[in-house]
């Protein structure tokens, strides 16, 4: 099989450095349009494709971001591997901004989103024990430590509805349930991931430290940007590094991340809805 990387991030990716045949590409998604046209290219030999994950000029918020027809139009692309980078705050001193944390579990207390592509007509359960791959996590480590960035290996991040920062109580109480950093857009995206049977691994950039800091205060937004400027230089190093890493035909997962859906859809071929399963030919070809 051949590999084919996949970036979701922000707008400190836009420019990668020795990306070739660059172009903007649209791909169409029965659940809706994605965030933003996708820049394709190869890295390194690696075919390459980066989604805007808020669009250009960011131009969806946390919730608004069409996360199914984002991962539905990857994986029409022909994605194997999925690398999420995001801005996040820090719950730990000892994860500072300009530090990358290599997410390995997640809380979601997102609420006004569709979590899945499955429903009437098509039900089915993955498991999201483990909802990162541990493969294409420890190949990001290492990329990110070659990169010459302060790497963290493992961390649970809190996913937020937002669009608003946590109260000092919310940030209080989420360090106490053991969660490692915060952000707004890693759920349902990591969900779907697997449900599309993606490898998965989530690249969290500190720019802060939430509210609960006694030292830092609020978050404050022009100070989140003048740090996420120099976490997108290290991100683009991470990215090619990579990509020269990465090898560029690949076997079956070994965490089963490629074969996610097999024994999980519950409802009989005879109850099957014919106008989902359309939807589905991208998603569950596989099984379908």
């Amino acid at each position: 099989m051949q590999t084919y990387l996949g970036i979701m991030g922000g707008s400190g990716l836009y420019d990668i450095p020795g990306l070739a045949d660059a172009q903007w590409t649209h791909v169409d998604s029965p659940w809706g349009a994605p965030s933003d046209a996708i820049l394709t290219g190869t890295l390194n030999g690696l075919p390459i494709a980066f989604l805007p994950r808020h669009g250009r000029g960011h131009v969806h918020s946390p919730t608004t971001v069409p996360y199914r027809a984002n991962i539905d139009a990857l994986k029409r692309l022909g994605v194997t591997d999925l690398i999420s980078i995001s801005a996040c705050g820090s719950f730990h001193e000892t994860l500072a901004p300009g530090d990358f944390v290599v997410i390995d579990q997640f809380i979601d207390r997102t609420f006004a989103r569709e979590k899945s592509f499955f429903g009437t007509g098509c039900v089915a359960h993955v498991s999201v024990a483990h909802p990162t791959c541990p493969n294409l996590s420890a190949q990001c480590l290492a990329a990110g430590t070659t990169a010459g960035i302060t790497m963290h290996d493992g961390g649970t991040y809190l996913a937020m509805e937002g669009p608003q920062f946590s109260s000092q109580a919310e940030s209080h109480l989420y360090r106490s349930w053991g969660c490692d950093v915060i952000g707004m857009t890693n759920m349902p995206e990591a969900k779907l991931a697997r449900e599309a049977e993606l490898c998965y691994a989530s690249i969290a950039m500190i720019t802060d430290y939430d509210s609960w800091h006694p030292d830092h205060g609020a978050v404050d937004v022009s100070d989140v940007i003048k740090t996420l400027q120099g976490n997108g230089t290290k991100a683009r190093d991470l990215v090619v590094a990579l990509a020269k890493a990465m090898a560029q035909s690949r076997e079956l997962c070994a965490a089963g991340c490629d074969t996610a859906l097999t024994g999980a859809i519950m409802t009989a071929p005879d109850k099957h809805d014919p106008s989902l399963l359309s939807k589905l030919d991208a998603i569950a070809a596989r099984v379908l």
